[in-house]
């Protein structure tokens, strides 16, 4: 599917243990997943919801989570203006194979995030379904420095939520995107969210399959219910379920 410059594009799962993180996805959401070999011993791992392209897996130690990935027209100028506005550059700019070019970069206050210069692959074919990418959280203790930031990346804006949480919402153009709670504690990261139809049932499903259970489904009133779960390998990414959803 188009994704236009700003938009998250793809995620993908950093784990100890492909095939563990296989069963639990696939049982969870329904993911099917095909192996393409790198290296000897080594394999990238593509999730399928439907056939359609949803993310990926690759082995990674020491520390397990999904890293978010946006779209953008070079990734080798989204990298100099990363530096230019006082982020990291922590790996690339480098080629993926045939399918594109990517880097990946820390902000000011900590959160890394990575860039996506498509070639052979534009990233997800859905997004907002259950078992698919919707949404995406930046927690950082200092939002005003990180949106400036992102603001001179992406050229992303924010609207304040209007129930006066604090919460701010992102947006790429005119699409809202993302969002940034406030005063978040701790080391600051992006946190992806997975569409369910059922909230409960999915937190209740992850925790059968060996899941961490780190916020029980929460309503939030106007807007839908949440959960922050962690994979069986420790990975951490929230459920979400639309309100107006039958």
């Amino acid at each position: 599917m188009p994704t236009s410059p700003g938009s998250f594009c793809w995620i993908e799962l950093n784990t100890p243990d492909q095939n563990a993180a296989k069963a639990f996805y696939g049982g969870l959401f329904g993911w099917t997943s095909s192996d393409v070999p790198t290296c000897p011993g080594e394999f990238y791992t593509m999730f399928r919801l439907d056939g359609k392209d949803v993310g990926a897996a690759e082995r990674q130690r020491p520390v397990t989570h999904w890293s978010l990935y946006v779209a953008v027209d070079s990734a080798d100028e989204s990298a100099k203006l990363a530096e230019e506005a006082g982020g990291k550059v922590l790996a690339g700019p480098l080629d993926a194979g045939e399918a594109g070019r990517m880097a990946v970069i820390q902000d000011p206050t900590g959160a890394v995030i990575c860039v996506w210069q498509a070639k052979n692959n534009a990233g997800f074919d859905v997004t907002g379904v259950h078992g698919a990418f919707c949404w995406a959280d930046l927690n950082t203790p200092d939002a005003t420095t990180a949106m400036a930031f992102y603001s001179k990346l992406f050229g992303w804006t924010t609207d304040s939520s209007k129930d006066g949480s604090g919460y701010l919402h992102l947006k790429n153009g005119e699409s809202y995107i993302g969002g940034v709670p406030p005063g978040c504690p701790g080391h600051p990261n992006w946190t992806i969210y997975i569409q369910t139809d059922d909230c409960v049932a999915s937190a209740d499903k992850a925790k059968e399959l060996g899941a961490t259970l780190y916020m029980a489904p929460m309503k939030m009133e106007g807007v839908g219910t949440m959960a922050v779960v962690a994979d069986p390998q420790g990975a951490v990414f929230s459920l979400f379920q639309l309100e107006n959803h039958l």
